[in-house]
């Protein structure tokens, strides 16, 4: 049986054929291409004037997370907000209010990034006063009650103003560490007015 160039060129083309489907396949493992849709950085949904509640066990508010904005990106999973404002209530722990000109939520949505002046409110319970805290960054563990950073932080209330390099504070039990160079201004108790 003879082969004719008739007959040995279409078993010739898809030899041809499979070599290089099998070097395309080489080349594009080895330089890890990406589909052009998860290579941009682009949103996937954006919501405006977002409002969030979150509900204890017991069916009471623990919290409410407000935005003018929010934008998802699907690239890296990440959600940004715009001016937000998060207000916690949990039973028995003084309410916390903490707001920034920006801020990224965590893929579970339990911990908040909150960036660029920070401003967190602790009110005592029964209206004892309040004490605020202001710096460039503050991390958020809900779950934890914790509320901590690494930058410079200014707490000030009616009679002191701490300043401090880092701190972690817990609202549970009311416990604040301050890291680094603290500094407090404390001033002395109002004398009590004696009737003449």
């Amino acid at each position: 049986m003879t082969l004719s160039g008739a007959r040995l060129f279409p078993l010739a083309l898809a030899a041809g054929l499979a070599l290089l489907t099998l070097w395309l396949e080489q080349v594009v493992r080895r330089e890890g291409v990406v589909h052009p849709s998860l290579r941009r950085h682009d949103p996937d949904f954006v919501v405006e004037r977002l409002a969030l509640t979150r509900y204890g066990p017991d069916g009471r508010v623990e919290a409410v997370l407000s935005a003018a904005r929010m934008v998802h990106y699907p690239d890296d999973d990440s959600t940004e907000l715009v001016a937000p404002r998060m207000v916690q209530t949990k039973p028995d722990e003084p309410r916390l209010t903490a707001s920034a000109s920006r801020a990224t939520l965590s893929h579970d949505g339990e911990e908040i990034f909150l960036h660029g002046d920070v401003r967190l409110v602790r009110e005592d319970a029964g209206g004892g006063g309040r004490t605020e805290m202001r710096t460039e960054f503050l991390h958020v563990v809900h779950a934890k009650s914790l509320v901590r950073t690494d930058r410079d932080i200014v707490i000030a209330d009616e009679r002191r103003r701490l300043t401090a390099r880092g701190m972690s504070y817990y609202n549970d039990s009311g416990t604040l560490v301050l890291y680094e160079r603290v500094r407090g201004e404390f001033a002395p108790p109002r004398a009590a007015r004696t009737a003449p």
